[in-house]
């Protein structure tokens, strides 16, 4: 295909709460893992867009040229953040991809960071909700949480009551982060505990439980893209079959929330522009922000009708050794949701797959891998067929 970009390094900072490091380090630390890895010369690069959301959550705001710190022959390049709520580290990556087939870079190193945890929970949940509509009082009050968890009271109403398959969201991705050495939490989750409020598992948006919600977290990670012509050079290559960026009303007063367009519509066009169904995927990695995302998430993609989302786990579909295996690293769930990073993590992590090197996490010989990055309440996102290099 004429344009095609292709992933040829990867690299990624264990998440989690990380109080000796500081945003510069994790930037830092995940650039030059994907340039040694794609073994490239740093002065090689032609640019660099670092996905970060900040939002007030560092004093750095103006991290695009923190990269440099990595090697002098990156100083003069030119370097820019890409800001898109959650989806941040995946506008970075498009961005990226948009330089290479407009002939203005061949080799890029697209970087999403995040360091959330050195500030308070009320501090983080106020940042985040920046992300939510703000000019009308009854949408700016709403944290987060409390937008999801109207979600999970509007599904019960319309369809039925979600918590059980919620609960059991949480426990497979919590399973399946055990066998990620770079997860932030390692802790296998009982269904009964995720399914119950308890002193350990508290309401934080009824009907949202703890056990609901992805973790507050610090972490990076990188990749490197070149054209599908140049990556014929390289070691290993992932192609980006195709890709595809919705967004939607800010406003949720604007759409139908649970109908999840924006999501479905992106998935849909990613499909159809690879020329493939969803069947076809032998893994996804989808953005879990919170348990109900991840059940929308499997009706939008068309594992399940609308309002049987349940369907995806009762058949085992979604689970590790299923047919379709959803968040194998442990999602945003377990893994950790480090906002400007997740865009890129998903990618990173999806590289690793199909090249055969996710270490615990390496599934059966995949070819096809979906990601899909959100940002806000199904607003900003975007999807991305990649395939592993054919031989």
């Amino acid at each position: 295909m004429q344009g095609t970009v292709s992933i040829v390094g990867s690299g990624h900072t264990k998440f989690g709460r990380l109080d000796t490091q500081t945003l510069e380090d994790l930037i830092v630390a995940a650039a030059r893992e994907a340039i040694t890895e794609a073994q490239i010369d740093p002065g090689d690069i032609d640019a660099v867009f670092l996905g970060h959301f900040n939002a007030g959550l560092v004093p750095d705001a103006f991290a695009s040229s923190l990269v440099a710190q990595v090697s002098p022959s990156l100083r003069f390049k030119p370097a820019v953040r890409c800001e898109n709520a959650c989806a941040s580290g995946s506008a970075a990556i498009y961005a990226g991809i948009a330089a290479i087939q407009a002939g203005q870079a061949e080799v890029v190193l697209v970087v999403g960071a995040e360091k959330m945890t050195s500030n308070s929970t009320k501090d983080v949940t106020r940042a985040l909700a920046g992300a939510g509509y703000q000019n009308d009082p009854e949408e700016s009050r709403l944290s987060f949480p409390q937008v999801f968890a109207v979600a999970a009271q509007a599904y019960t109403q319309r369809y039925q009551d979600p918590m059980a398959a919620m609960a059991r969201i949480a426990v497979k991705n919590h399973d399946n982060a055990l066998r990620n050495p770079l997860a932030h939490m390692h802790r296998r989750m009982d269904f009964d505990a995720c399914n119950e409020v308890s002193e350990k598992n508290p309401l934080i948006a009824p009907p949202l439980r703890l056990s609901d919600c992805s973790l507050i977290t610090d972490g990076a990670a990188a990749i490197v893209l070149v054209s599908a012509e140049r990556a014929k050079a390289f070691p290993r290559e992932v192609v980006f079959r195709a890709t595809s960026h919705v967004s939607d009303f800010l406003p949720m007063s604007g759409r139908d929330f649970l109908a999840f367009e924006g999501p479905e519509r992106a998935m849909a066009q990613a499909f159809s522009r690879a020329g493939i169904k969803v069947g076809d995927l032998d893994f996804a990695e989808v953005h879990d922000c919170f348990t109900i995302a991840e059940l929308l998430v499997y009706e939008a993609m068309g594992l399940a009708p609308k309002g049987a989302g349940h369907q995806a786990l009762d058949d085992g579909t979604v689970l590790r050794d299923g047919a379709l295996p959803v968040n194998v690293s442990g999602g945003l769930k377990a893994k950790g949701h480090p906002v400007g990073a997740t865009g890129v993590s998903m990618h990173a992590i999806s590289f690793r797959q199909l090249t055969a090197s996710a270490g615990d996490m390496q599934l059966n010989g995949p070819q096809l891998g979906l990601v899909f990055n959100m940002g806000g309440t199904g607003v900003a996102n975007y999807a991305s067929i990649l395939e592993a290099r054919k031989a």
